[in-house]
């Protein structure tokens, strides 16, 4: 068996600090590195970069609404044609920041009220996927299963790979509890790794009312900005290698075939 573990990382800010990202990418396969609309900025993205590009990371772009005050957590109604050009607009600047470092961006995730967006809505799901292929038609894309996104990104040509969350609560129906619901978001690292392996190995968990519920994954998240994530993500890398399951990416790094430029010091 074999598994992709990915975090959210480089979402810093300025002077704000958010998560232990060096930390995370010692033990993480594939970084969903913010690409400013909803967190990050550009010193932060490129440092992001050049430490996954030193760890072997792969590096993915993590695209949102333009929404740095609501961390990309508020659904915003986009014009189809501003958001797939939103979504180009974020790959194309982690891109050069990933090249700079020596690598390249190699998949796409969605990011917070995105994501669960086009979970359902078809019309913004079509308009992401179209900024996705006009950067690039071979990356790959992260996203639910059975979702309104993977099914656009396929009929775009898009490589799909299925994703399920090591640190979030699930409905009856297999999406995600809203954040602001209680018991939304899982703490417990151990009861998270044994939940992990029972999804890898395709066996159900327990939905927030306890129902069984099977979640097909490819790869799961841990979010960098969740209290205890590098433990989290430990346990979770632990559990699963004891299990004889190989964490290893989906989307194997990218190599930038130009000079490396010099790194960032600030």
């Amino acid at each position: 068996m074999r598994i992709d573990l990915n975090s959210d990382l480089g979402e810093s800010f300025g002077r704000w600090e958010l998560g232990d990202d060096e930390a995370l990418l010692s033990i993480v396969t594939s970084a969903n590195v913010a690409c400013g609309f909803h967190a990050g900025d550009p010193t932060v993205l490129r440092r992001t970069c050049e430490q996954a590009v030193r760890r072997g990371v792969a590096i993915g772009a993590q695209v949102g609404y333009r929404d740095l005050a609501g961390f990309g957590r508020r659904f915003i109604d986009v014009p189809p044609e501003d958001l797939a050009n939103d979504v180009l607009y974020q790959i194309g600047a982690l891109e050069a920041m990933a090249r700079a470092a020596g690598g390249r961006v190699g998949y796409v995730k969605p990011h917070g009220a995105l994501y669960n967006a086009i979970v359902h809505h078809e019309e913004q799901a079509e308009a992401v996927a179209r900024g996705v292929r006009a950067f690039a038609p071979d990356l790959a894309v992260l996203g639910l299963p059975g979702s309104a996104w993977l099914r656009a990104a396929e009929r775009a040509g898009l490589r799909t790979v299925r994703e399920a969350f090591a640190d979030r609560a699930y409905t009856p129906e297999g999406t995600l509890v809203p954040r602001r619901e209680p018991g939304a978001v899982l703490h417990d690292a151990e009861e998270i790794a044994e939940r992990c392996l029972r999804m890898v190995r395709g066996e159900p968990v327990a939905a927030v009312d306890g129902t069984p519920v099977r979640v097909g994954a490819e790869s799961l998240c841990v979010h960098g900005d969740s209290p205890g994530a590098v433990d989290i993500a430990r346990k979770v890398a632990e559990r699963l290698g004891g299990a004889g399951v190989e964490v290893e990416a989906f989307a194997p790094p990218r190599a930038d075939a130009h000079r490396k430029a010099p790194a960032c010091t600030s």
